[in-house]
């Protein structure tokens, strides 16, 4: 019998590679091999850094053990000494080299199956490291663009650190905030285009009552990408300001966000739907998009809610599609319902 061929080693990973699956910046790392003797195994032509699976799991175990509150230098001791495998991740709470969705300890972060940029964010949270939060955002948003960043890496972030929240109490609610003022603060700085199309603007707001305005911050970007005026009202507007803000816009739609059926008001979306604007003559209508999870079979109607809104009002499932019936409204066609629901719900936090 012929003696079976070696098996490949494992493959190793330049710097950059690890610190987005780590959740921390190139330069953190090349001073913790600087400082504490927790480098790579071996380099390539004596210069490029190349870290080995047992190099990076000394690393997680470096980050778990800073992020409790040990000083880096007890850390990276601690790291050296000790086989790293033994040891579970926060964020999927597995031990190195055994795959993602296994079962884990009370703390995991669970994820499943998402990009290695997801994963670094989330560790970054997690630790609470703001730099490394706001260099995974700047990078993910540079490299991905804003609508596949926002529904591949930043929105399964969002989703995994609330759903930690609500089961675990108040533990990692300080996550949740930290992740969502960082995320807030990385889309405010993407720039709109320099001239915005001579368009009616689009209206964006979150239903009263509702403080989860993250996705609509998201959409605010976009279509400033697309150059379509937007009029982002943000979280918890008060249903006669939404009502009035309408009328005194004359917008093409407005787009009315609710994260939970406890905000998703069906009376509210009819007035809104109802509404007439412009001067006597040449009245006009907006199209009413209701976006968010709250919009789903069950969501809140008053006793005396009025009949359902008329034809014109269309449900938005996800960023991309969301965005194509958006682009066709802004553009005087019917809203596209078909591409409105081809998608699945890619929004929210």
């Amino acid at each position: 019998m012929e003696p079976e061929p070696p098996q490949p080693p494992p493959a190793a990973l330049a710097t950059g590679a690890v610190a987005r699956h780590l959740g921390v910046s190139p330069t953190t790392l090349r001073s913790w091999e600087r400082r504490y003797a927790i480098g790579p195994a071996r380099r390539e032509d004596g210069r490029h850094r190349r870290w080995t699976p047992g190099d990076i799991a000394r690393l997680e175990l470096m980050c778990r053990l800073t992020a409790q509150g040990v000083p880096p230098s007890e850390a990276a001791r601690v790291a050296r000494a000790t086989d790293p495998g033994a040891f579970a991740d926060p964020v999927e709470g597995v031990s190195a080299g055994v795959a993602p969705g296994a079962p884990g300890g009370p703390r995991a972060l669970r994820l499943g199956d998402v990009r290695p940029e997801c994963r670094g964010l989330a560790r970054a949270a997690v630790r609470l490291d703001a730099q490394a939060v706001e260099e995974q955002l700047a990078g993910v948003l540079a490299e991905l663009g804003l609508i596949t960043a926002w529904e591949e890496v930043i929105a399964p972030t969002l989703h995994a650190v609330g759903r930690k929240w609500a089961s675990a109490g108040e533990r990692y609610v300080e996550v949740e905030h930290l992740l969502s003022w960082y995320v807030s603060s990385a889309l405010r700085r993407i720039r709109p285009a320099p001239e915005p199309l001579p368009a009616p603007p689009v209206l964006l707001a979150c239903a009263p009552g509702e403080q989860h305005s993250l996705p609509m911050e998201a959409l605010a970007a976009a279509l400033g990408e697309r150059a379509l005026p937007v009029r982002m009202f943000g979280a918890d507007l008060p249903a006669d300001a939404l009502r009035e803000a309408v009328r005194r816009t004359g917008p093409r739609a407005v787009v009315l966000w609710a994260q939970s059926r406890t905000t998703a008001d069906n009376a509210l979306a009819g007035s809104l739907a109802g509404i007439e604007w412009g001067p006597r003559g040449a009245r006009g209508h907006s199209a009413l998009l209701l976006a968010g999870p709250g919009w789903g079979a069950g969501s809140a109607v008053p006793a005396a809610a009025p009949p359902p809104p008329p034809a014109r009002t269309e449900r938005l499932f996800g960023l991309r599609s969301g965005l194509a019936v958006i682009e066709s409204v802004a553009a005087g066609r019917a809203p596209a319902t078909a591409a409105g629901r081809a998608a699945p719900a890619a929004y929210g936090s």
